[in-house]
Protein backbone atom coordinates (compact mmCIF):
# COMPACT_ATOMS: atom_id res chain seq x y z
CA UNK A 1 0.00 0.00 0.00
CA UNK A 2 2.80 2.40 0.92
CA UNK A 3 4.45 1.72 -2.44
CA UNK A 4 1.31 2.83 -4.32
CA UNK A 5 0.97 5.95 -2.18
CA UNK A 6 4.62 6.80 -2.84
CA UNK A 7 4.17 6.33 -6.60
CA UNK A 8 1.19 8.70 -6.52
CA UNK A 9 3.22 11.27 -4.55
CA UNK A 10 6.07 11.04 -7.03
CA UNK A 11 3.63 11.42 -9.92
CA UNK A 12 2.14 14.54 -8.34
CA UNK A 13 5.65 15.90 -7.73
CA UNK A 14 6.67 15.30 -11.34
CA UNK A 15 3.52 17.01 -12.64
CA UNK A 16 4.09 20.04 -10.40
CA UNK A 17 7.66 20.35 -11.71
CA UNK A 18 6.39 20.42 -15.28
CA UNK A 19 3.62 22.91 -14.48
CA UNK A 20 6.00 25.09 -12.47
CA UNK A 21 8.55 25.18 -15.29
CA UNK A 22 5.85 26.12 -17.78
CA UNK A 23 4.63 28.94 -15.54
CA UNK A 24 8.18 30.29 -15.23
CA UNK A 25 7.99 31.33 -18.88
CA UNK A 26 6.05 34.47 -17.90
CA UNK A 27 6.82 36.82 -14.97
CA UNK A 28 3.13 37.18 -14.10
CA UNK A 29 2.91 33.47 -13.32
CA UNK A 30 6.54 32.78 -12.32
CA UNK A 31 6.00 33.25 -8.58
CA UNK A 32 3.03 30.90 -8.59
CA UNK A 33 4.99 28.41 -10.68
CA UNK A 34 7.81 28.45 -8.12
CA UNK A 35 5.37 27.80 -5.30
CA UNK A 36 3.70 24.92 -7.15
CA UNK A 37 7.04 23.27 -7.92
CA UNK A 38 8.18 23.83 -4.31
CA UNK A 39 5.00 22.13 -3.07
CA UNK A 40 5.72 19.14 -5.30
CA UNK A 41 9.31 18.97 -4.06
CA UNK A 42 8.13 19.15 -0.43
CA UNK A 43 5.70 16.24 -0.68
CA UNK A 44 8.25 14.23 -2.67
CA UNK A 45 10.86 14.72 0.07
CA UNK A 46 8.40 13.80 2.83
CA UNK A 47 7.24 10.77 0.85
CA UNK A 48 10.82 9.58 0.37
CA UNK A 49 11.62 10.03 4.06
CA UNK A 50 8.57 8.23 5.47
CA UNK A 51 7.53 5.79 2.75
CA UNK A 52 10.78 4.62 1.13
CA UNK A 53 11.95 1.44 2.80
CA UNK A 54 15.08 1.42 4.93
CA UNK A 55 15.35 5.16 5.54
CA UNK A 56 16.06 5.91 9.18
CA UNK A 57 17.93 8.58 11.14
CA UNK A 58 14.98 10.95 10.86
CA UNK A 59 16.45 13.25 13.50
CA UNK A 60 19.60 13.77 11.43
CA UNK A 61 17.59 14.20 8.23
CA UNK A 62 15.25 16.84 9.63
CA UNK A 63 18.13 18.53 11.42
CA UNK A 64 19.91 18.91 8.07
CA UNK A 65 16.73 20.14 6.39
CA UNK A 66 16.20 22.71 9.15
CA UNK A 67 19.77 24.02 8.95
CA UNK A 68 19.65 24.21 5.15
CA UNK A 69 16.27 25.96 5.23
CA UNK A 70 17.41 28.60 7.70
CA UNK A 71 20.70 29.28 5.92
CA UNK A 72 19.05 29.39 2.48
CA UNK A 73 16.20 31.63 3.67
CA UNK A 74 18.50 34.15 5.33
CA UNK A 75 20.91 34.21 2.38
CA UNK A 76 18.10 34.69 -0.14
CA UNK A 77 16.47 37.47 1.89
CA UNK A 78 19.71 39.39 2.38
CA UNK A 79 21.26 39.06 -1.06
CA UNK A 80 21.43 42.26 -3.10
CA UNK A 81 20.31 42.26 -6.72
CA UNK A 82 23.90 42.99 -7.75
CA UNK A 83 24.95 39.73 -6.06
CA UNK A 84 22.11 37.60 -7.42
CA UNK A 85 24.35 35.92 -10.06
CA UNK A 86 26.72 34.82 -7.29
CA UNK A 87 23.80 33.44 -5.30
CA UNK A 88 22.48 31.49 -8.28
CA UNK A 89 25.94 30.08 -8.96
CA UNK A 90 26.42 29.10 -5.31
CA UNK A 91 23.05 27.35 -5.00
CA UNK A 92 23.59 25.55 -8.29
CA UNK A 93 26.99 24.36 -7.11
CA UNK A 94 25.41 22.87 -3.98
CA UNK A 95 23.15 20.76 -6.20
CA UNK A 96 26.15 19.44 -8.11
CA UNK A 97 27.95 18.64 -4.86
CA UNK A 98 24.96 16.64 -3.61
CA UNK A 99 24.91 14.57 -6.80
CA UNK A 100 28.65 13.90 -6.48
CA UNK A 101 28.29 12.82 -2.85
CA UNK A 102 25.47 10.46 -3.82
CA UNK A 103 27.74 8.87 -6.43
CA UNK A 104 30.59 8.40 -3.94
CA UNK A 105 28.32 6.82 -1.33
CA UNK A 106 26.59 4.51 -3.80
CA UNK A 107 29.86 3.37 -5.38
CA UNK A 108 31.33 2.38 -2.03
CA UNK A 109 28.11 0.48 -1.22
CA UNK A 110 27.77 -1.20 -4.63
CA UNK A 111 27.80 -4.99 -4.79
CA UNK A 112 30.20 -5.87 -7.61
CA UNK A 113 29.76 -9.62 -7.24
CA UNK A 114 26.85 -9.58 -9.68
CA UNK A 115 28.39 -7.30 -12.30
CA UNK A 116 26.43 -4.10 -12.85
CA UNK A 117 28.75 -2.25 -15.24
CA UNK A 118 25.88 -0.08 -16.46
CA UNK A 119 24.98 1.01 -12.92
CA UNK A 120 28.61 1.83 -12.12
CA UNK A 121 28.80 3.80 -15.37
CA UNK A 122 25.76 5.83 -14.28
CA UNK A 123 27.32 6.41 -10.85
CA UNK A 124 30.58 7.56 -12.46
CA UNK A 125 28.73 9.90 -14.82
CA UNK A 126 26.91 11.45 -11.87
CA UNK A 127 30.20 11.84 -10.01
CA UNK A 128 32.03 13.57 -12.87
CA UNK A 129 29.19 15.85 -13.95
CA UNK A 130 28.17 16.74 -10.39
CA UNK A 131 31.77 17.52 -9.40
CA UNK A 132 32.37 19.66 -12.49
CA UNK A 133 29.13 21.52 -11.75
CA UNK A 134 30.17 22.13 -8.14
CA UNK A 135 33.77 23.23 -8.73
CA UNK A 136 32.85 25.20 -11.85
CA UNK A 137 30.08 27.01 -9.98
CA UNK A 138 32.44 27.87 -7.12
CA UNK A 139 34.96 29.34 -9.56
CA UNK A 140 32.13 31.23 -11.28
CA UNK A 141 31.07 32.55 -7.87
CA UNK A 142 34.61 33.78 -7.20
CA UNK A 143 34.91 35.42 -10.60
CA UNK A 144 31.53 37.14 -10.33
CA UNK A 145 32.41 38.29 -6.82
CA UNK A 146 35.70 39.76 -8.03
CA UNK A 147 37.89 37.36 -6.03
CA UNK A 148 39.25 35.40 -9.02
CA UNK A 149 40.57 36.77 -12.30
CA UNK A 150 40.73 35.19 -15.75
CA UNK A 151 43.55 32.68 -16.15
CA UNK A 152 44.51 31.80 -19.72
CA UNK A 153 47.60 29.99 -21.03
CA UNK A 154 48.62 28.48 -24.38
CA UNK A 155 47.09 25.12 -25.23
CA UNK A 156 44.40 25.41 -22.55
CA UNK A 157 41.65 23.96 -24.73
CA UNK A 158 43.76 20.90 -25.53
CA UNK A 159 44.78 20.38 -21.90
CA UNK A 160 41.16 20.68 -20.74
CA UNK A 161 40.04 18.05 -23.24
CA UNK A 162 42.87 15.72 -22.15
CA UNK A 163 41.80 16.12 -18.51
CA UNK A 164 38.18 15.41 -19.39
CA UNK A 165 39.10 12.34 -21.45
CA UNK A 166 41.24 11.07 -18.56
CA UNK A 167 38.28 11.31 -16.19
CA UNK A 168 35.96 9.58 -18.66
CA UNK A 169 38.56 6.88 -19.42
CA UNK A 170 39.14 6.05 -15.76
CA UNK A 171 35.40 6.05 -15.08
CA UNK A 172 34.91 3.59 -17.95
CA UNK A 173 37.68 1.39 -16.60
CA UNK A 174 36.08 1.36 -13.13
CA UNK A 175 32.70 0.39 -14.59
CA UNK A 176 34.31 -2.68 -16.17
CA UNK A 177 36.14 -3.81 -13.02
CA UNK A 178 34.85 -6.90 -11.17
CA UNK A 179 35.43 -5.28 -7.79
CA UNK A 180 35.42 -1.83 -6.25
CA UNK A 181 38.53 0.33 -6.33
CA UNK A 182 37.97 3.25 -3.95
CA UNK A 183 41.42 4.69 -4.62
CA UNK A 184 40.69 5.09 -8.33
CA UNK A 185 37.28 6.50 -7.44
CA UNK A 186 38.95 9.39 -5.63
CA UNK A 187 41.40 9.81 -8.49
CA UNK A 188 38.41 10.31 -10.82
CA UNK A 189 36.99 12.76 -8.28
CA UNK A 190 40.25 14.72 -8.21
CA UNK A 191 40.46 14.87 -12.01
CA UNK A 192 36.84 16.08 -12.18
CA UNK A 193 37.62 18.79 -9.62
CA UNK A 194 40.60 19.89 -11.73
CA UNK A 195 38.52 19.98 -14.90
CA UNK A 196 35.79 22.02 -13.22
CA UNK A 197 38.36 24.61 -12.21
CA UNK A 198 40.17 24.63 -15.58
CA UNK A 199 36.88 24.74 -17.48
CA UNK A 200 35.60 27.98 -15.91
CA UNK A 201 38.87 29.74 -15.01
CA UNK A 202 39.58 31.37 -18.42
CA UNK A 203 36.04 32.61 -19.02
CA UNK A 204 35.42 36.36 -18.94
CA UNK A 205 32.76 37.96 -16.74
CA UNK A 206 30.68 39.12 -19.69
CA UNK A 207 30.19 35.50 -20.76
CA UNK A 208 29.08 34.24 -17.36
CA UNK A 209 25.37 34.00 -18.31
CA UNK A 210 26.23 31.21 -20.75
CA UNK A 211 28.48 29.44 -18.25
CA UNK A 212 25.93 29.63 -15.42
CA UNK A 213 23.27 28.24 -17.73
CA UNK A 214 25.54 25.37 -18.79
CA UNK A 215 26.53 24.55 -15.21
CA UNK A 216 22.87 24.57 -14.27
CA UNK A 217 22.19 21.97 -16.95
CA UNK A 218 25.11 19.90 -15.60
CA UNK A 219 23.50 19.87 -12.16
CA UNK A 220 20.22 18.72 -13.65
CA UNK A 221 21.88 15.91 -15.57
CA UNK A 222 23.78 14.81 -12.45
CA UNK A 223 20.51 14.77 -10.48
CA UNK A 224 18.91 12.68 -13.23
CA UNK A 225 21.71 10.10 -12.94
CA UNK A 226 21.09 10.01 -9.18
CA UNK A 227 17.44 9.34 -9.98
CA UNK A 228 18.54 6.35 -12.07
CA UNK A 229 20.68 5.05 -9.21
CA UNK A 230 17.82 5.20 -6.71
CA UNK A 231 15.09 4.36 -9.22
CA UNK A 232 13.41 7.55 -8.01
CA UNK A 233 10.99 8.87 -10.60
CA UNK A 234 10.56 12.37 -9.22
CA UNK A 235 14.34 12.93 -8.94
CA UNK A 236 14.71 11.65 -12.48
CA UNK A 237 11.97 13.94 -13.79
CA UNK A 238 13.32 17.00 -11.99
CA UNK A 239 16.84 16.34 -13.19
CA UNK A 240 15.77 15.84 -16.80
CA UNK A 241 13.74 19.06 -16.74
CA UNK A 242 16.59 21.11 -15.31
CA UNK A 243 19.16 19.50 -17.59
CA UNK A 244 17.16 19.91 -20.79
CA UNK A 245 15.97 23.44 -19.98
CA UNK A 246 19.52 24.50 -19.10
CA UNK A 247 20.92 22.97 -22.26
CA UNK A 248 18.34 24.67 -24.48
CA UNK A 249 18.97 28.00 -22.78
CA UNK A 250 22.73 27.54 -23.19
CA UNK A 251 22.36 26.91 -26.91
CA UNK A 252 20.11 29.96 -27.29
CA UNK A 253 22.59 32.15 -25.44
CA UNK A 254 25.50 30.82 -27.48
CA UNK A 255 23.53 31.75 -30.58
CA UNK A 256 22.93 35.21 -29.12
CA UNK A 257 26.70 35.65 -28.79
CA UNK A 258 27.58 33.90 -32.06
CA UNK A 259 29.75 31.37 -30.23
CA UNK A 260 29.82 27.59 -30.45
CA UNK A 261 28.89 25.27 -27.61
CA UNK A 262 32.17 23.41 -28.19
CA UNK A 263 34.11 26.52 -27.19
CA UNK A 264 32.17 26.68 -23.94
CA UNK A 265 32.90 23.03 -23.14
CA UNK A 266 36.55 23.38 -24.17
CA UNK A 267 36.92 26.12 -21.61
CA UNK A 268 38.19 29.19 -23.43
CA UNK A 269 34.95 30.96 -24.08
CA UNK A 270 34.89 34.69 -24.52
CA UNK A 271 37.92 35.52 -22.40
CA UNK A 272 38.37 39.15 -21.74
CA UNK A 273 41.37 41.08 -22.71
CA UNK A 274 42.48 39.81 -26.06
CA UNK A 275 41.16 42.78 -27.92
CA UNK A 276 42.17 43.32 -31.44
CA UNK A 277 40.28 45.54 -33.74
CA UNK A 278 37.71 47.99 -32.52
CA UNK A 279 40.11 49.20 -29.82
CA UNK A 280 41.31 52.39 -31.48
CA UNK A 281 40.07 55.96 -31.21
CA UNK A 282 37.55 56.60 -33.96
CA UNK A 283 36.51 60.21 -33.60
CA UNK A 284 35.39 62.90 -31.19
CA UNK A 285 33.28 62.12 -28.16
CA UNK A 286 30.34 64.47 -27.60
CA UNK A 287 28.93 64.97 -24.12
CA UNK A 288 25.44 66.00 -23.06
CA UNK A 289 24.29 67.58 -19.82
CA UNK A 290 21.44 66.22 -17.72
CA UNK A 291 19.14 69.20 -18.51
CA UNK A 292 19.68 68.83 -22.27
CA UNK A 293 19.18 65.07 -22.06
CA UNK A 294 15.94 65.58 -20.13
CA UNK A 295 14.62 67.95 -22.82
CA UNK A 296 15.56 65.49 -25.58
CA UNK A 297 13.80 62.63 -23.78
CA UNK A 298 10.71 64.59 -22.75
CA UNK A 299 10.00 65.82 -26.28
CA UNK A 300 10.50 62.47 -27.97
CA UNK A 301 7.75 60.19 -29.23
CA UNK A 302 9.50 56.87 -28.59
CA UNK A 303 12.35 56.09 -26.19
CA UNK A 304 14.17 52.80 -25.65
CA UNK A 305 16.01 52.10 -22.41
CA UNK A 306 18.83 49.56 -22.74
CA UNK A 307 19.88 48.21 -19.32
CA UNK A 308 23.17 46.46 -18.61
CA UNK A 309 25.21 45.27 -15.68
CA UNK A 310 26.04 48.87 -14.77
CA UNK A 311 22.38 49.38 -13.90
CA UNK A 312 22.59 46.49 -11.44
CA UNK A 313 25.86 47.73 -9.94
CA UNK A 314 24.35 51.18 -9.34
CA UNK A 315 21.10 49.59 -8.04
CA UNK A 316 19.30 52.13 -10.19
CA UNK A 317 16.35 50.04 -11.39
CA UNK A 318 13.80 51.88 -9.24
CA UNK A 319 14.85 55.37 -10.30
CA UNK A 320 14.95 54.12 -13.90
CA UNK A 321 11.32 53.01 -13.57
CA UNK A 322 10.46 56.43 -12.13
CA UNK A 323 12.00 58.14 -15.18
CA UNK A 324 10.00 55.82 -17.43
CA UNK A 325 6.72 56.78 -15.71
CA UNK A 326 7.51 60.50 -15.87
CA UNK A 327 8.19 60.31 -19.59
CA UNK A 328 4.97 58.39 -20.19
CA UNK A 329 3.04 61.11 -18.35
CA UNK A 330 4.39 63.49 -20.99
CA UNK A 331 3.13 61.25 -23.80
CA UNK A 332 6.41 59.46 -24.56
CA UNK A 333 6.27 55.77 -25.48
CA UNK A 334 8.95 54.03 -23.37
CA UNK A 335 10.17 50.46 -23.83
CA UNK A 336 13.14 48.41 -22.66
CA UNK A 337 15.47 46.55 -25.05
CA UNK A 338 16.86 43.40 -23.42
CA UNK A 339 19.88 41.61 -24.87
CA UNK A 340 19.92 37.86 -24.09
CA UNK A 341 23.28 38.01 -22.33
CA UNK A 342 22.99 41.40 -20.62
CA UNK A 343 24.11 41.12 -17.01
CA UNK A 344 25.83 38.21 -15.32
CA UNK A 345 23.19 35.47 -15.36
CA UNK A 346 20.35 34.40 -17.67
CA UNK A 347 17.47 36.85 -17.35
CA UNK A 348 19.42 39.15 -15.04
CA UNK A 349 17.91 42.34 -16.47
CA UNK A 350 14.41 40.86 -16.44
CA UNK A 351 14.75 40.00 -12.74
CA UNK A 352 16.23 43.39 -11.95
CA UNK A 353 13.43 45.33 -13.67
CA UNK A 354 10.73 43.04 -12.28
CA UNK A 355 11.95 43.97 -8.80
CA UNK A 356 11.19 47.60 -9.70
CA UNK A 357 7.68 46.62 -10.94
CA UNK A 358 8.39 47.42 -14.58
CA UNK A 359 5.52 45.87 -16.60
CA UNK A 360 6.68 42.79 -18.47
CA UNK A 361 5.10 43.88 -21.76
CA UNK A 362 7.53 46.81 -21.85
CA UNK A 363 10.51 44.44 -22.00
CA UNK A 364 11.32 43.61 -25.63
CA UNK A 365 13.70 40.89 -26.69
CA UNK A 366 16.52 41.77 -29.07
CA UNK A 367 14.79 40.89 -32.36
CA UNK A 368 11.61 42.79 -31.48
CA UNK A 369 13.52 45.80 -30.19
CA UNK A 370 15.76 45.97 -33.26
CA UNK A 371 12.76 46.09 -35.57
CA UNK A 372 11.65 49.31 -33.83
CA UNK A 373 15.04 51.03 -33.53
CA UNK A 374 14.84 52.93 -36.86
CA UNK A 375 11.62 54.59 -35.61
CA UNK A 376 13.03 55.43 -32.18
CA UNK A 377 13.84 59.02 -31.20
CA UNK A 378 16.23 58.24 -28.34
CA UNK A 379 17.94 55.10 -27.10
CA UNK A 380 19.40 55.56 -23.66
CA UNK A 381 22.08 53.04 -22.70
CA UNK A 382 22.49 52.42 -18.96
CA UNK A 383 25.51 50.30 -18.13
CA UNK A 384 25.58 48.21 -21.30
CA UNK A 385 28.59 48.25 -23.60
CA UNK A 386 29.58 45.28 -25.78
CA UNK A 387 25.97 44.37 -26.60
CA UNK A 388 25.50 47.72 -28.38
CA UNK A 389 28.88 47.97 -30.12
CA UNK A 390 28.37 48.28 -33.90
CA UNK A 391 31.84 46.77 -34.49
CA UNK A 392 30.19 43.39 -34.03
CA UNK A 393 28.46 43.86 -37.38
CA UNK A 394 31.38 44.82 -39.62
CA UNK A 395 34.81 44.70 -37.96
CA UNK A 396 36.18 41.22 -38.65
CA UNK A 397 39.23 41.89 -36.45
CA UNK A 398 37.01 42.54 -33.42
CA UNK A 399 36.66 39.81 -30.75
CA UNK A 400 32.89 40.32 -30.81
CA UNK A 401 32.54 40.18 -34.60
CA UNK A 402 29.37 38.33 -35.58
CA UNK A 403 27.70 38.67 -32.18
CA UNK A 404 24.09 39.85 -32.57
CA UNK A 405 23.70 43.25 -30.91
CA UNK A 406 21.00 45.78 -30.14
CA UNK A 407 20.93 48.17 -33.11
CA UNK A 408 20.68 51.31 -30.99
CA UNK A 409 22.86 53.22 -33.46
CA UNK A 410 19.94 53.14 -35.89
CA UNK A 411 17.78 55.28 -33.62
CA UNK A 412 17.77 59.05 -34.20
CA UNK A 413 19.67 59.82 -31.00
CA UNK A 414 21.70 57.76 -28.53
CA UNK A 415 22.61 58.68 -24.94
CA UNK A 416 25.19 56.47 -23.25
CA UNK A 417 25.37 56.67 -19.47
CA UNK A 418 28.80 55.59 -18.19
CA UNK A 419 31.22 56.46 -15.45
CA UNK A 420 34.08 56.75 -17.94
CA UNK A 421 35.28 55.75 -21.40
CA UNK A 422 36.51 52.40 -20.08
CA UNK A 423 36.09 49.35 -22.32
CA UNK A 424 33.61 46.59 -21.56
CA UNK A 425 34.40 42.99 -20.65
CA UNK A 426 35.42 42.21 -24.22
CA UNK A 427 38.32 44.60 -23.65
CA UNK A 428 37.63 46.75 -26.72
CA UNK A 429 36.59 50.32 -27.32
CA UNK A 430 32.96 50.88 -28.28
CA UNK A 431 32.84 52.66 -31.64
CA UNK A 432 29.32 53.84 -30.81
CA UNK A 433 30.93 56.39 -28.47
CA UNK A 434 32.12 58.31 -31.54
CA UNK A 435 28.99 58.16 -33.69
CA UNK A 436 27.55 61.57 -34.63
CA UNK A 437 24.13 60.71 -33.18
CA UNK A 438 25.58 59.67 -29.82
CA UNK A 439 26.06 61.74 -26.67
CA UNK A 440 27.83 60.67 -23.47
CA UNK A 441 26.30 61.37 -20.06
CA UNK A 442 29.11 60.63 -17.62
CA UNK A 443 28.57 59.73 -14.01
CA UNK A 444 27.14 57.07 -11.72
CA UNK A 445 24.01 55.60 -13.30
CA UNK A 446 21.82 56.15 -10.25
CA UNK A 447 22.98 59.75 -9.75
CA UNK A 448 22.59 60.56 -13.44
CA UNK A 449 19.10 59.07 -13.55
CA UNK A 450 18.15 61.05 -10.47
CA UNK A 451 19.28 64.24 -12.21
CA UNK A 452 17.22 63.31 -15.28
CA UNK A 453 14.16 62.69 -13.11
CA UNK A 454 14.59 66.09 -11.45
CA UNK A 455 15.01 67.87 -14.78
CA UNK A 456 12.04 66.10 -16.42
CA UNK A 457 9.84 67.05 -13.47
CA UNK A 458 10.92 70.68 -13.88
CA UNK A 459 9.91 70.86 -17.56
Amino acid sequence: MEKYILDIIYLIGSVTFILGLKMLSHPDSARKGNLIAAFGMTIAILGAIFLEGGIGNHLWIFGGILIGTVVGWIAAKRVKMTAMPQMVSLFNGMGGACAAVISIVEYTKHDFSHGGAAMVGIIMAGLIIGTVSFTGSMIAFGKLNGNIGDKVFPGQKFINLVILLAAVGLATYLSMQPMADNMLLYVVLGIAVLYGVMFVMPIGGADMPVVISLLNSFTGVAAAFAGFVYNNQVMLTGGILVGSAGTILTILMCKAMNRSLFNVIAGAFGTAGGASGGDKQQGTVKEISAPDAAVLLAYSKKVFIVPGYGLAVAQAQHICHELEKLLEEKGVEVKYAIHPVAGRMPGHMNVLLAEADVPYDKLLEMEDANSEMPNTDVSIIIGANDVVNPAARHDQSSPIYGMPILDVDKSANVIIMKRSMAAGYAGIDNELFYYPNNRMLFGDAKASLQKLVTEVKAL
